[in-house]
């Protein structure tokens, strides 16, 4: 072989090894560049997803925006702020009896099934009107929803008549549908429309259902609430008359039997 050839032989070597390494350098860039790009779309990714976590965590939840709502659908039958005045009874009657109740309170069911039917006669012979005044706070004990969701459904009762507003609301403390306090039943719409099918004006109702399941009166339901937690009431049942809280005589609490709601009742009455 000669010398010239030798040389350019070692040329061509030469020039075959940098372009190799150009080659393999090229590559190493575009790889870099990719593990470089693949790296911060990952950490947008995490950076995303935490926002997005953090966003959820601070969205409202549907109660506290229906408790935000401007504008509240309130039921018939209603008058006041936002339609929470909620009195029913004979016009001519000259008294009323404020009843404050909490739908998932034991205490309350206790009370509706030894008085409620004495109640509801006295409202329907004129021997006084009752304002309904709606209390959530159970629902705080527990984060639950049961209290709001069955205030909510009253209000869907309302909205079909005072009658069976009165039906549906003891039916829901009757001893065969009032959970254990500890049981957020009427969380589920399922269930509050179970018990309404035991009403007659709204067994098969599809509009009452519609509204419960669309939660018409959510919004509704939360201004009652508040408006429950502006009064001076502290518990459930109480009962009021003349701004003067009603109880069982010798006791501050209120009356358990239909003889001791009677007497506490007339007396409130006369005075």
């Amino acid at each position: 072989m000669s010398k010239r050839n030798s040389q350019a032989n070692k040329a061509a070597a030469r020039e075959r090894l940098r372009a190799e390494r150009e080659r393999q350098a090229k590559k190493d860039r575009t790889r870099k560049q990719l593990v470089v790009a693949v790296s911060v779309v990952a950490a947008l990714a995490v950076v995303g997803g935490i926002s997005y976590g953090v966003m959820q965590l601070n969205k409202p939840d549907a109660w506290e925006a229906a408790a935000d709502a401007k504008n509240v659908t309130a039921p018939k039958n209603t008058s006041g702020d936002d339609g929470t005045t909620v009195v029913i009874g004979e016009p001519s009657a000259k008294k009323t009896l404020e009843l404050y109740e909490d739908s998932r309170c034991p205490v309350c069911a206790t009370f509706e099934q030894g008085i409620g039917e004495t109640l509801a006669k006295d409202v329907e012979a004129g021997k006084y009107k009752v304002k309904y005044v709606g209390a959530t706070f159970i629902d705080n004990t527990d984060n639950g929803e049961g209290s709001k969701n069955a205030l909510s459904a009253l209000g869907a009762a309302l909205n079909v008549s005072p009658e069976a507003f009165l039906d549906f609301k003891a039916a829901l403390y009757s001893e065969e549908f009032h959970p254990q306090e500890s049981e957020d039943k009427f969380a589920k719409d399922s269930y509050l429309i179970e018990i309404a099918d035991s009403v007659d004006a709204l067994k098969g109702n599809k509009a009452f259902q519609k509204d419960v399941e669309d939660g018409t009166y959510d919004a509704w339901a939360m201004k009652m609430s508040k408006a429950f937690n502006d009064s001076d009431v502290k518990g459930t049942p109480t009962l009021k008359m003349d701004g003067k809280t009603v109880t069982s005589e010798g006791s501050s609490n209120a009356p358990m039997t239909a003889a001791e709601f009677t007497a506490a009742v007339d007396k409130a009455l006369k005075a």
